[in-house]
């Protein structure tokens, strides 16, 4: 049996490879058919994380390593009120901090994804007296869409990979919400529509900010942003903006949560460096990402989990079977 010592040793040797064969390692690169572990995972019952109390949200652990956050206002078509704003920065900041949480699944209760903004609750806030001056109404404007805007950027900063299950509506700040997630699976039934021009506002909180780069077609961004018109699940796949399209939601549910059970059995030291250095890449050259990538490295190569991952190798055992440390 080859001891951590001897591993250390060839794992210089190793890493000079760049083309390992994804077979080598063990990787199950296709998605479609998920270990029985796995679909077993999506079929658990939930429990209630004890440290996440929301008015519009529900937390549950999934399974192990998983939680999933629901939007909970089935009734009001998981619209985001006042509530909502507040309550999704302290669950993810929460979330980031969770050493025991290594991916995230986030979907809506009920009928649809998310109707977006509750203007109904909002109005107060958004169109105050108009007996201060200019300047004074349009600093707390600022200072408002700034904090509002918090609420989905703090899904990037958080370093859990987060996978957003979509069905039915996703309108205006839903579809804000989901550019900021990793990775996007939606139902059949599932629409997307940047609806703020019909509201007489462009887009304030995220969506024209990503959208343009999850889809990669700045006419198509043009095209739904000027006109409010819906794009369908298929459309939606074929652009990019989702990576799978299901049946229906239980389907979408299931297979997001067996995605995020297959994230979870790998070393949360690379996942979360992963997600960290792929949100740095895209906001700056590609010069500057690799001498992020370099000074992230040089602490992150001497990670356990390194040697833990090519033991099981070389002694021909599942990845599966490592037990990572948590981050």
């Amino acid at each position: 049996m080859a001891t951590v010592t001897s591993i250390s040793g060839r794992l210089r040797d190793l890493l000079m490879f760049r083309l390992v064969p994804p077979t080598y390692l063990g990787l199950n690169l296709n998605l479609r058919p998920m270990s029985s572990s796995a679909q077993d995972a999506s079929r658990a019952a939930p429990s209630k994380a004890s440290d996440h109390n929301y008015e519009s949200l529900r937390v549950t652990a999934a399974q192990r390593h998983v939680l999933h956050v629901e939007l909970n206002r089935p009734e009001k078509r998981n619209a985001m009120n006042k509530a909502f704003w507040r309550e999704m920065v302290e669950c993810f900041n929460k979330i980031a901090q969770d050493a025991d949480c290594r991916a995230v699944v986030i979907s809506g209760r009920g009928k649809v994804f998310s109707a977006g903004i509750d203007f109904m609750d909002l109005g107060a806030d958004l169109f105050q007296s108009f007996e201060e001056d200019v300047a004074r109404i349009s600093w707390h404007l600022r200072n408002l869409i700034s904090s509002y805007q918090e609420t989905f950027s703090v899904i990037e900063k958080c370093p859990k990979p987060v996978i957003a299950a979509i069905h039915g509506s996703c309108v205006g700040g839903g579809v804000d919400l989901i550019t900021a997630c990793d990775i996007r699976y939606c139902a059949q039934d599932a629409f997307f529509q940047v609806k703020e021009v019909d509201l007489g506002l462009a887009a304030d909180v995220g969506t024209l900010q990503r959208l343009p780069r999850v889809i990669g077609n700045q006419s198509l961004v043009n095209e739904l942003s000027f006109t409010a018109r819906k794009m369908m699940a298929d459309e939606a796949l074929s652009s990019g903006l989702v990576s799978r399209v299901f049946p229906d939601k239980e389907a979408t549910f299931d297979a997001a949560l067996a995605l995020a059970a297959e994230i979870a059995t790998k070393s949360p030291v690379a996942v979360q460096g992963t997600k960290v250095n792929l949100l740095y890449s895209r906001d700056h050259s590609v010069a500057e990402g690799l001498n992020h990538m370099a000074s992230w490295n040089m602490s992150m190569l001497q990670s356990q989990d390194i040697k833990k991952s090519f033991q099981a190798m070389m002694e021909k055992k599942k990845l599966k079977t490592v037990t990572f440390s948590k981050l």
